[in-house]
């Protein structure tokens, strides 16, 4: 990542919690509402004390700084507050694909190391398959729900303390490890610095989509995703804005109830999504969110007829991007103010980015392929 322009100056002892989590107590920002998930809303106050109960939490199961702790979470208040506790306590999060099958997770387990595992209590079934012959792995703690016989979060976190001391981490330090696909092999881990959450943040979050303190967002992408994750977490929490999470899968109906009920304003999908919703019969009569004034779409490319079909039914322009799990999120984008359907836009302020050829030269003729 190019950070040279655009981006924030870091000091170099930095901890990414004090950003996006204790900043919001000294900005009158204790009362707001950050997150609404299935269960309830939570305030920025309630989450700050979440964050450090979890950070307190981890620290008691044994985890000391720079350990791994592998989270299989759906999406929810806990993700948030486990992610962010950890980074505050000097703990590196591992958030897993809750889609995987128990080779993948017997795989990740062992390779990242982790010695606490968090796994959402609907999907211990298939993760218990994946946890035999695990040296690293110390304990197993359970989120969401109750398993006969383990550990639950919630009871760990209602006796844990809520005040906690941000750890003296480094800006270049590692924070956390996302895994990436596996298309070529084993899945990898690719290891994300605490600068980085910021200038992501700033890069995309603020520069090109212009996130807002009154933004309600909602990202069909998890947060176990790099792209799930900016939606979701740093690029809302950057600006005190409030962030719609669901542990349920993003079916076109459910999209649009959610976009509807909570008057979100900004809506990050994936092109596959956008098109379901607009063959979806059902969701015909769903106008989804009044206060809508942005769309984001990534993963693949969004055809060209799906973002004007899109953009002329519910009057709000979708940009297409293109990101990976190694930068983080997008660094190729169109523009709120200039879309142009069936192109991946421009690099993202702060990015350089060039097509060469096999031999590793620039490409120049607008008519030959080349590698990104």
């Amino acid at each position: 990542m190019n950070t040279t322009n655009n981006a924030e100056a870091l000091p170099r002892r930095f901890n990414a919690a004090t950003h996006f989590i204790d900043q919001h107590l000294g900005a009158g920002r204790v009362d707001k509402i950050a997150y609404i998930d299935d269960e309830g809303r939570y305030s920025y106050g309630e989450l700050a004390v979440r964050v450090n109960q979890c950070g307190n939490l981890l620290r008691s199961a044994g985890l000391e700084a720079e350990n791994r702790v592998a989270m299989i979470m759906h999406d929810g208040i806990d993700f948030v507050s486990v992610f962010w506790g950890a980074i505050k306590a000097g703990i590196v999060p591992v958030p897993i694909n809750t889609l995987l099958t128990a080779e993948h997770y017997r795989y990740i387990l062992r390779d990242s190391r982790a010695r606490v595992l968090l796994v959402s209590a609907a999907l211990y079934p298939v993760v218990a398959e994946a946890l035999g012959d695990q040296p690293e792995l110390r304990r197993i703690i359970i989120t969401d729900g109750t398993v006969d016989g383990m550990t639950s979060l919630d009871v760990l976190r209602e006796a844990a303390n809520g005040s906690l001391d941000a750890a003296d981490t480094c800006a270049d330090e590692v924070a956390f490890w996302l895994y990436s696909s596996g298309s070529t092999g084993n899945p990898k881990g690719v290891k994300h610095l605490h600068r980085s959450l910021v200038h992501t943040a700033n890069a995309y979050g603020r520069e090109i989509i212009g996130i807002r303190e009154d933004d309600i967002v909602y990202s069909a992408a998890k947060l176990f995703f790099a792209y799930g994750l900016g939606n979701g977490m740093t690029f809302p929490l950057s600006v005190g804005a409030t962030t719609v999470l669901t542990k349920e899968r993003p079916t076109p109906a459910l999209v649009l109830a959610l976009l509807q009920r909570d008057s979100a304003t900004v809506y990050f999908g994936v092109p596959t999504l956008y098109a379901a919703i607009l063959a979806d019969a059902a969701t015909q009569t769903n106008p989804g969110s009044a206060r809508l004034r942005l769309c984001v779409s990534a993963g693949e490319a969004l055809p060209d007829h799906i973002g004007r079909e899109w953009q002329e039914r519910f009057g709000v322009p979708v940009i297409d991007g293109v990101g990976s799990t190694e930068m983080l999120h997008i660094f190729m984008s169109n523009r709120p103010d200039d879309v142009r359907y069936g192109t991946s836009g421009l690099p993202v302020p702060g990015y350089v980015a060039k097509l060469v050829d096999d031999a590793g030269e620039t490409i120049t003729d607008v008519d030959e392929i080349g590698e990104l």
